[in-house]
């Protein structure tokens, strides 16, 4: 996950909304399943995906009143917690 990219993606969903991003999920989830696609795709597709809903972790901490730095800083402090256990 990048930092860079979910600050982006939650931009995108104040300026615009949420289900531009919850539907381009199931898109790329869905193009997931194609056989023929290569391991590094897959990762790419993956990492498009996880920065999406780390961009929708943050905007619902948003909606609760936490300000964007917060709420980044919080979710990535979620993030590594969850890695070094």
């Amino acid at each position: 996950m990048k930092i860079p990219v979910i600050k982006h993606l939650t931009n995108f969903i104040e300026t615009n909304d949420e289900d531009y991003l919850i539907e381009t999920i199931e898109v790329l989830e869905d193009l997931t399943e194609v056989s023929t696609l290569k391991d590094e795709e897959l990762d790419v597709i993956g990492e498009l995906i996880s920065n999406m809903y780390g961009a929708l972790e943050v905007h619902k901490e948003m909606k609760k009143g936490v300000s964007k730095r917060d709420a980044l800083n919080g979710f990535m402090k979620r993030v590594l917690g969850s890695i070094d256990q």
